[in-house]
């Protein structure tokens, strides 16, 4: 009898994952880590065991997806605009920092010019999954801190997808605008739409059947998954239109029992990311560029926290939430890969300047996430005082 490839990869995976987190906790080492060092140890440049990285990639992208569909569900929209209004100032100030310094040390190391904007772009963003992952519930949900890191994202990932859109535009300048215009114009149809729909359809129907708890567990997902699709097709990320299906049911009473029922699937996908990040790089172009990266890593590393804290402090935060915050967000984001990737497939960039971003972004992450599970509040700190969800 043949073994199932699907199966023999999920056996591998979380069999994997259960022995290393094991030894992760046992010397004090964060669980996002060992699911990184598991996906380059069992990846096609390490044991080569699994050979398809991608299509882990792609089913583990729907552990973002639900990520961000859980976070709309306990936000109220009046909230946060006001609070993405503050921070926009601060988002754009350190986003052109961030990309000054990555541009100016791609530069000393010998890219071209082309190069040098697209990591100078690559590294202003910070990771959404590690900074909602790491944070506890209640700071997430319900606390000025949650909402800060929650508005700076998403600020980010627009500024994400207009620089996707940027690259997949073709040589045209017209092409590249046409699509940044379609984009501002589609995000305010989604919220509308989805509001809509929400308010006259889906939430009537929960509010009929909600004795039928497989029923709204469906509903849920089936919601999620939508507009996700709607806001791929209409050239947003299915992050945020997974947003936007959890915002839209924010001030649904029922968006508790939601939130609190698709938690493990959302663990389950994430685990894949995690994985998948470590299984997707190449090993033998290490030599090449560790050295810039780790240059690269060291200094976002240090200087992103501080601008973060600078800039929020000088916003009207107090220090000591200005300095979580910006510890928070001091490392590269997911993003960065997807355009360490898409601008190497289009030919924008060489293997080394797109080896470079994606080393720096595991860089980053280990380090980033290392550092937060020690010293604050997060889900999965090693020390019962730090443990919080």
């Amino acid at each position: 009898m043949d073994q199932s490839p699907i199966f023999l990869t999920l056996f591998l995976i979380f069999s994997g994952a259960a022995l290393l987190a094991t030894a992760a906790l046992l010397v004090r080492q964060a669980l996002l880590i060992s699911y990184i060092v598991l996906g380059a140890l069992f990846g096609p440049w390490g044991l080569h065991l699994i050979d398809d990285p991608e299509t882990v990639k792609e089913i583990s992208h729907i552990g973002i997806i639900f990520l961000l569909f859980l976070l709309g569900l306990d936000l109220q929209p009046k909230e946060l605009l006001g609070m993405v209004r503050k921070t926009t100032l601060v988002t754009l100030i350190s986003s052109l920092i961030f990309a000054f310094i990555g541009a100016v040390l791609a530069f000393l190391f010998g890219f071209d010019p082309i190069e040098c904007l697209v990591i100078g772009g690559a590294v202003t963003f910070s990771s959404t999954i590690i900074g909602l992952k790491l944070l506890p519930t209640t700071v997430l949900h319900h606390q000025r801190t949650g909402e800060i890191i929650v508005s700076i994202l998403l600020l980010q990932d627009l500024l994400a997808i207009a620089m996707l859109l940027m690259l997949q535009g073709g040589s045209s300048e017209m092409n590249r605008m046409l699509h940044i215009v379609l984009l501002l114009l589609a995000l305010p149809l989604m919220v509308g739409g989805g509001w809509l729909v929400a308010r006259f359809l889906l939430i009537p129907l929960i509010r009929r059947f909600s004795k039928i708890k497989e029923y709204i567990f469906l509903m849920a997902i089936g919601w999620c998954l939508a507009m996700a699709e709607l806001a791929g097709v209409l050239g947003l990320s299915h992050e945020i239109g997974a947003f936007i299906a959890g915002i839209s049911l924010a001030t649904s009473p029922i968006a508790i029992y939601i939130a609190e029922s698709l938690k493990p699937l959302r663990d389950f996908f994430l685990i894949l990311f995690f994985f998948s990040l470590g299984a997707g790089f190449n090993l033998e172009m290490l030599p090449a560029v560790v050295l810039p990266a780790l240059l690269l890593a060291g200094l976002l590393l240090l200087i992103k926290p501080w601008v973060f804290r600078r800039l929020l402090y000088h916003a009207g935060e107090d220090n000591e939430r200005s300095r979580e915050v910006g510890f928070r967000l001091g490392q590269l984001s997911e993003f960065s890969l997807l355009v360490a990737v898409l601008a190497y497939d289009l030919g924008e960039i060489g293997a080394e300047a797109s080896y470079l971003i994606q080393l720096s972004t595991l860089f980053t992450f280990l380090v980033s996430t290392y550092f937060i599970v020690l010293r604050f509040y997060t889900p999965m700190a090693i020390s019962d005082r730090l443990r919080r969800d």
